[in-house]
């Protein structure tokens, strides 16, 4: 019989990116449009669906041995898992996730001191509530069902939302006076289950391909042929995760230059290696990136 790892991926506006996330780690993963159980091209795995509200709570007991989620969920669910490596993606952009204390553009609030007494709505109960202990603040929080930003000023005079860019906020007129927590995607494991030498080695490669999937979002690879006496003023060029690799051609006095580079800079870099004397430059999208 298989052995299996129990694997959870989020439910919602991240589970899109998960996906592209998991094919370019190597993983075929597709749902449809109504199942909570996507199939994968790994026979060793096991998954499901859950709303990362919820995740750290199904890990923690076992229901599942590993979970991508944020670490807002890990805490606001006082979760006991372990937190094993930051997966730098999301739906938008690969910032963390910020969960800001906003109010109404119009309001006097200006430091959370001014909300003595008054309401705050949230989906992030706990850590506000925490936060307010801190702070010294007496006030009351109210669990948010949805629509948060439209609450204040008439429903609640501020709110605790997460927000990648304030976008959302600034169109809701909303002003942040503070921020509450930082956020980045986990992938969270069951204590019990990181203990078991099998599920530890196959979460611990898993974590391995995702990190190099990540690494490889925002470069591309680059190779080109050089003539011997222009690959000095090719390489001053080049800039490499370590060195470029060369390989002698066929053709006696001739290069074939390979290297990974930031793809930002490459609509930069091509003109300049072409004028320094590079041939036959090709561009190629990665997949992974492994140190």
């Amino acid at each position: 019989m298989t052995k299996k790892l129990k694997l959870a991926l989020p439910k919602g506006s991240l589970e899109e990116a998960t996906y592209v996330l998991m094919r370019k780690a190597g993983f075929n993963t597709s749902v449809s449009n109504r199942s909570y159980f996507p199939s994968v091209d790994d026979p060793e795995l096991e998954v499901v669906l859950y709303r990362p509200q919820e995740m750290s709570r199904y890990v923690e007991d076992g229901v599942v041995d590993c979970g991508i989620t944020g670490h807002d969920w890990v805490v606001e669910n006082s979760s006991k898992v372990l937190e094993l490596c930051e997966l730098s993606y999301s739906k938008r952009t690969r910032n963390p996730v910020r969960w800001v204390l906003a109010v109404h553009e119009d309001s006097s609030f200006q430091k959370p001191q001014d909300l003595e007494g008054k309401k705050i709505a949230t989906e992030l109960v706990n850590v506000t509530k925490d936060y307010l202990k801190k702070k010294k603040i007496q006030a009351e929080v109210e669990f948010s069902w949805g629509a948060t930003e439209v609450k204040p000023p008439n429903l609640a005079d501020a709110i605790v939302e997460a927000t990648e860019t304030g976008s959302s906020l600034r169109a809701n007129r909303l002003r942040i006076i503070d921020t509450v927590l930082v956020s980045t995607t986990q992938l969270i494991a069951n204590q019990k289950s990181y203990a078991d030498a099998w599920k530890r080695a196959k979460i611990d490669n898993f974590v391995l391909l995702l990190k190099g999937a990540i690494l490889a979002q925002d470069k591309v690879g680059l190779k080109m042929n050089v003539a011997k006496r222009d690959l000095p003023k090719v390489l001053k060029i080049l800039p490499a995760l370590k060195t470029p690799t060369i390989s002698n051609l066929s053709d006696e006095g001739w290069y074939d230059v390979e290297t990974i580079i930031d793809e930002v800079v490459v609509r930069e870099l091509i003109p300049e290696l072409k004028k320094a004397g590079a041939h036959g430059i090709i561009e190629y999208p990665l997949n992974k990136v492994i140190p």
